[in-house]
């Protein structure tokens, strides 16, 4: 195995005992790196926690748009907290729009998701911070609108999925998507990553949620990354160490953590 980084968990929702489990387990599971993304006020405090404990954890902070809008004090908490601990942050995220919300009740107020997730677009340019997206199907394509809006060229579009177009139109302005485990068995996905140019590609666990297939009732942990990378070096017909190393370098190229990397494991 070749050395990953899981480049979208949330590791505050972990037990104490899982969380450590993983963390434990870095050397064993040629784990470089995690992009620890946070939901909210709470968990983005427990996320810079961790990252102050332990090397190899890469904070962002946001507000999860699949729940309830926060009230204006909590969201200035939010940007309070992304402001005082700026230069620690690898990223703006976890943001986006509430696609599977709507879906249960049609009726929520799209447009003040809308305004939340403009405000945190232009905190990401302002601060020229990476920003980590949860963005799929109809929701992509205004969400490329405001990061073109605001000249956001750091997207990540996590566990995306979308239209021929809107695929397009990621490729063709630089963004970044990133693939879960469910490439293992989920035909959309495979298509995905068959279209999909390796230079802009990451990978991801979005632990603790988790997954079917081979992966049915276990714990979502990011060695499960190692056979998402198989499967994209199938798909993509490349040699497997040449799917690691891509990947890898993608990662810390977008995250700017390079320099923070004490020792790049292929030689740089």
């Amino acid at each position: 195995m070749y050395p990953i980084i899981d480049a979208h968990i949330h590791l505050h929702k972990y037990s104490l005992h899982q969380m450590q489990e993983i963390i434990d387990q870095f050397h064993s599971d040629n784990l470089a790196g995690l992009i620890a993304v946070s939901d909210d006020y709470a968990s983005a405090v427990k996320t810079l926690s961790l990252a102050r404990q332990y090397d190899g954890i890469y904070p962002a902070i946001g507000y999860h748009p699949e729940q309830k809008l926060p009230t204006d004090h909590e969201l200035l908490k939010v940007f309070n907290l992304i402001n005082e601990h700026k230069q620690n942050l690898c990223a703006i995220g976890e943001v986006g729009l509430p696609y599977y919300l709507r879906r249960k009740n049609p009726n929520i107020d799209r447009r003040s998701y809308e305004i939340i997730l403009e405000q945190f677009i232009q905190r990401a340019a302002i601060d020229d911070k990476p920003i980590v997206l949860h963005a799929i199907y109809d929701d992509a394509p205004f969400v490329c609108h405001l990061l073109e809006k605001h000249s956001v060229k750091k997207a990540h579009f996590h566990w995306f999925k979308g239209d021929k177009q809107t695929v397009s139109r990621l490729i063709s302005n630089g963004y970044f998507i990133s693939v879960t485990p469910d490439i293992v068995y989920e035909t959309e996905i495979q298509q995905l990553v068959k279209a999909f140019p390796l230079d802009f590609m990451l990978v991801e666990t979005d632990g603790p949620w988790p997954f079917f297939g081979p992966f049915q009732g276990q714990l979502t942990e990011p060695n499960m990354i190692h056979q998402s990378i198989a499967a994209i070096a199938q798909i993509k017909d490349q040699p497997l160490a040449d799917v690691y190393r891509t990947i890898y370098e993608n990662t810390i190229s977008f995250y700017n953590i390079k320099e923070q990397t004490k020792r790049s494991p292929y030689g740089n």
